[in-house]
């Protein structure tokens, strides 16, 4: 699939920054640079990303004062509480556990996390989820649950890393024909994926359907089965409600809507080739409309 490709994302990246910073760059090695420097002038002034690694933050961060004053995420910084010491070293162990965790799964998803998460902040809120939104591109809000394994801070991370990718993949090939304002009436909704029997914002259903399928891969390789059990239906439905609304996608969501629909239509679901096409070269390249 185009979007879990890291060869594909690497293109569209550097298309992606050199449409905001104006310049090419020569080298893989320039790659991230350019991409914090394109998210810096979206992002507040105040809350710049920084060059290297991944910051951690918790309810104190600044980015929580942000989200609390733009009313973002209110269900995760609304009911923040304090957090003390040794459970912020726990959340840092778990993090740091997380990452190792998906470069184990997977290098390719850790090499997409490595280039586009700058800052995940983890708050205790009882929200039990995480989030992520385009206006603070490369932050990940994270809310544990109080049974989260390293399996489950893994797959939040990969998660909202992906609503990043989505966010950059959509904005240098888009993928509707309508403002996300008008697939947000009621005629352009479909069922989402992971909010099973809910209808959503079209926009906002291929997002879930998206982000469904690395979560279901990365409970597979792990042995387990929670969720590839509960989203399998959900996400073919998903996939047959979004094709009924076909005509509103570009011929670049409609890729990767097929092969999205093509994938979980089969039986049983074939994940070596999601573990395949991570790194495939079938998948690296997309040519873009003169």
């Amino acid at each position: 699939m185009h979007m879990l490709n890291i060869g594909h994302l690497v293109e569209t990246l550097a298309r992606f920054t050199y449409a905001i910073n104006g310049g090419h760059v020569e080298t893989y090695a320039e790659l991230r640079p350019a991409y914090i420097k394109a998210i810096n002038t979206l992002r507040p002034a105040h809350l710049p990303a920084g060059l290297d690694g991944i910051t951690i933050g918790y309810e104190d961060s600044e980015w929580v004062d942000h989200c609390k004053q733009n009313s973002i995420f209110p269900h995760i910084v609304g009911p923040a509480s304090p957090s003390d010491g040794p459970t912020r070293e726990e959340w840092d162990r778990q993090v740091l556990a997380a990452l190792d965790l998906i470069e184990k799964i997977h290098p390719g998803l850790r090499h997409m996390v490595s280039l586009l998460v700058t800052d995940i902040v983890v708050l205790n809120s009882g929200a039990d989820g995480g989030g992520s939104a385009n206006q603070m591109p490369g932050v990940v809000m994270m809310s544990p649950g109080s049974a989260w394994q390293t399996l489950d801070f893994a797959m939040c991370i990969v998660h909202e890393g992906l609503h990043t990718g989505l966010f950059v993949l959509d904005s240098v090939y888009p993928m509707f024909t309508l403002a996300p304002s008008e697939l947000e009436k009621d005629e352009h909704r479909a069922l989402s994926a992971v909010k099973i029997g809910e209808k959503r914002p079209l926009h906002a259903a291929l997002h879930a359907a998206a982000v469904a399928v690395p979560l279901m891969f990365m409970e597979h390789s792990q042995g387990e089965r929670v969720l590839v059990d509960q989203y399998t239906e959900s996400l073919r439905e998903a996939c047959e409600d979004m094709q009924t609304k076909r005509a509103l996608f570009t011929p670049y969501g409609q890729l990767v809507l097929d092969e999205m629909t093509a994938w979980v239509q089969g039986e049983p679901l074939n994940f070596v080739q999601i573990s395949e096409g991570i790194t495939s070269e079938d998948f690296s390249g997309y040519r873009p409309a003169a």
